[in-house]
């Protein structure tokens, strides 16, 4: 591989690139850099209380964007059929993660939740690694599901609720909503059969009333989501702060860097809510625009899904397209009310390292898809006579 690939924003190869290919990665660029611009103004406070230097948050985002952004061009330039082949080994890895932050001494507690394991000195958040992997390993299984035997099958749906059982019992809900929804919809478009599916799906939110009705916080969550006017000091503050910020950023916003809600009023400003603070600083017109981009970017995918004919490649597509505009979609619900409050990051806005990699892989491989459904034209033989039919067609690219 060409070196100069691996620096970010100097791949020589964009230009030849199908249309849809370069679209995405200009989009995800656009919207990588309209997040670093969020970040700066809504972690600046916060940093400048904490650490005596509001550059704090953002300078360590930039270190973690330049990392994200090599390994979104490897993911880009690399085949596809090579991610696959690959991608089984980061789901046992990340899922054995997933559970030592579960051991006592091993895993990092923030709002009573383990979801961190240190590696010296960088936390490490399996959850949101292995989203981009499951998407994968998903569209593996799910895309070659009628030549699978039984036991390959069970053996990887038990694989998969492992992965979902680990991360609930850290616990974060909304990550394993994400992670269930992701995989049940992929197995959706591949055609799996509707009892499969149905079962299933009673059994994901039996899952899910299990676990709110065990943890109070989250059964309180949800009842202040109900009404969160009722109790604008304890449990609705979150949500009540929020919807002051959306709402004081009226039609065109209150401009950048004058949020109020950003000092010390909206508790995590800088992840879990950041929208809040964009949408007052940029108002309606600019919630309009980051809409726009969402649409855009599904609009994209699912271009790229219907492009391509390799049942794989189109299920990690529809896959990623879930992914990226489903988890941005949860985060808006939660900041405008129209969800219950949960701990989802926006991606490529919120601030962290985990979330920003996880992101921008899933894009590239987005991108990937793009470039190879469109490099995968059917030519046909040469050398063959003019007056004999030609029987045998080839693809530029083996999938």
């Amino acid at each position: 591989m060409n070196l100069r690939r691996l620096i970010p924003l100097f791949d020589n190869t964009v230009s030849s690139w199908a249309l849809e290919a370069r679209l995405l990665r200009w989009l995800t660029l656009v919207w990588l850099f309209f997040g670093l611009v969020i970040l700066f103004s809504a972690s600046y406070p916060v940093a400048d209380a904490r650490h005596d230097d509001g550059l704090y948050y953002f300078k360590r985002q930039l270190i973690w964007v330049f990392v994200a952004l090599i390994l979104f061009n490897i993911t880009v330039n690399l085949p596809l059929r090579k991610i696959l082949g690959v991608s089984h080994w980061f789901v046992f890895l990340l899922l054995g993660f997933i559970f030592l932050t579960l051991v006592p001494g091993l895993g990092k507690k923030a709002f009573d939740a383990s979801r961190w394991i240190a590696l010296g000195p960088i936390p490490i958040q399996p959850s949101e690694l292995i989203k981009p992997f499951l998407v994968l390993q998903s569209a593996r299984l799910f895309g070659q599901w009628d030549k699978l035997s039984w036991r390959v099958r069970f053996t990887w749906l038990g694989i998969f609720c492992l992965v979902i059982l680990g991360i609930l019992a850290q616990p974060n809900l909304s990550t394993t909503a994400l992670c269930g929804m992701t995989i049940w919809l992929i197995a959706l478009a591949a055609g799996l059969p509707y009892k499969y599916l149905g079962g299933t799906a009673i059994g994901g939110v039996a899952l899910a009333v299990l676990s709110i009705s065990i943890k109070e916080y989250q059964r309180k969550r949800v009842m202040s989501f109900l009404n969160p006017w009722a109790d604008a000091t304890g449990d609705g503050y979150q949500l009540v702060q929020s919807l002051l910020a959306v709402a004081s950023g009226g039609t065109w916003g209150a401009g950048f860097g004058l949020s109020q809600q950003k000092l010390f009023y909206l508790p995590i400003q800088d992840t879990d809510f950041i929208f809040a603070v964009f949408a007052e600083e940029f108002g309606f017109v600019g919630s309009m625009v980051l809409l726009f981009i969402l649409a855009m970017f599904a609009t994209l995918g699912l271009i790229v899904a219907l492009k391509t004919t390799h049942p794989i490649n189109r299920l990690v597509a529809i896959g990623v397209t879930i992914l990226i505009v489903g988890q941005s979609l949860l985060h808006i619900g939660v900041a405008t009310g129209a969800l219950p409050t949960t701990g989802l990051p926006l991606p490529m806005f919120s601030y962290g390292g985990n979330s920003m990699m996880a992101s921008l892989v899933a894009a590239g491989l987005l991108i990937r898809v793009a470039r190879e459904s469109s490099e995968a034209e059917v030519l046909p033989l040469r050398g063959l006579p003019k007056n004999r039919p030609q029987r045998r067609q080839y693809s530029k690219t083996k999938l």
